[in-house]
């Protein structure tokens, strides 16, 4: 691309084609959509205009922006990094390196969330979404659940700085109360009638078999749950009955392989009615537990 233009100049066709290549040889996932996106982005224009402005030719300055995106694309970086943007539960999410970018899987947990206080039956008021990182989850659930009270926390001040901006751009910043902390420690004392909650749950010996795009830039105290993956998960069905009420609900994300795992944590402690839902992918992505009445001893 720095070369002169031996077949004519760059427009906006011959860019995407070329990136597209480029892309693929480096490794890059769906290569073509990634051009368009970056493309896009360089010009500050939706991705669909792109199919109305293919003999446009950008210039200087888009063209430098885009050629500095595509490298760091082609080392790895995450797209969405690059655009600072990523699409959940078809709304827009500003995302940093402070946050792990939200995936499609996640929209499941939101889903099943909003369907049963929908539908449940038992009335849900309050709702605690652990580890909010963008915020994606607790803002899709106040927008959607506008009777509901919702809350959420991360230990990252820095997550929940980009979380206030996304709440603040979704008009639900006053509709969400955010506390920094680790887990349950911003919540002493108070009870929820359903905690929503995507842990860390990658194993720390699968590290090696991430992509660069996921290990390398994405912040690993999103991704990690010790050895095992267990570890969070461990905490979270050991210490979340202290703040439901009775009857209330527990649902989170659990990795592909981890839902078996899961189930027999919660049949070991103080949880009833143990229920999984699969994803698009028909993997079971979602772990769904009610608390028992009679209040569980605490943990030694």
């Amino acid at each position: 691309m720095n070369k002169a233009a031996e077949h004519g100049p760059w427009t906006v066709a011959r860019l995407l084609e070329w990136t597209r290549g480029y892309l693929q040889q480096h490794g890059a996932e769906a290569p073509r959509l990634c051009a368009e996106i970056l493309l896009a982005h360089a010009l500050g224009c939706e991705r669909i205009e792109l199919y109305t402005r293919h003999e446009a030719v950008p210039g200087a300055e888009v063209l430098q922006a885009f050629r500095a995106a595509v490298k760091d694309a082609a080392a790895g970086r995450p797209i969405a990094y690059l655009t600072g943007t990523k699409e959940f539960f078809s709304l827009p999410f500003e995302v940093t390196p402070d946050v792990m970018i939200p995936r499609p899987e996640t929209e499941t947990l939101v889903e099943r969330v909003i369907h049963l206080v929908r539908h449940g039956g038992d009335p849900i008021r309050s709702i605690l979404d652990l580890g909010t990182g963008s915020g994606c989850i607790a803002i899709c659930l106040a927008r959607n659940l506008p009777d509901v009270s919702i809350h959420a926390s991360d230990v990252s001040a820095a997550a929940l700085a980009v979380a206030r901006r996304n709440a603040q751009r979704h008009h639900v910043l006053e509709r969400i109360e955010f506390r920094t902390g680790d887990l349950f420690e911003p919540w002493t004392g108070r009870r929820f009638d359903l905690i929503a909650c995507n842990p860390p749950y990658i194993a720390q010996a699968d590290a090696g078999r991430l992509p660069v795009s996921v290990r390398d830039y994405e912040p690993h105290v999103a991704l990690f749950g010790g050895p095992d993956g267990l570890s969070v998960l461990r905490r979270l069905v050991a210490e979340a009955p202290q703040h439901l009420h009775a009857g209330g609900h527990l649902l989170t994300e659990v990795a592909y392989n981890q839902a078996a795992a899961v189930r027999r944590l919660l049949d070991e402690t103080a949880w009833r009615d143990i229920v999984t839902y699969r994803d698009a992918l028909r993997h079971e992505r979602v772990v769904h537990a009610r608390r028992r009445a009679s209040d569980p001893a605490r943990p030694g």
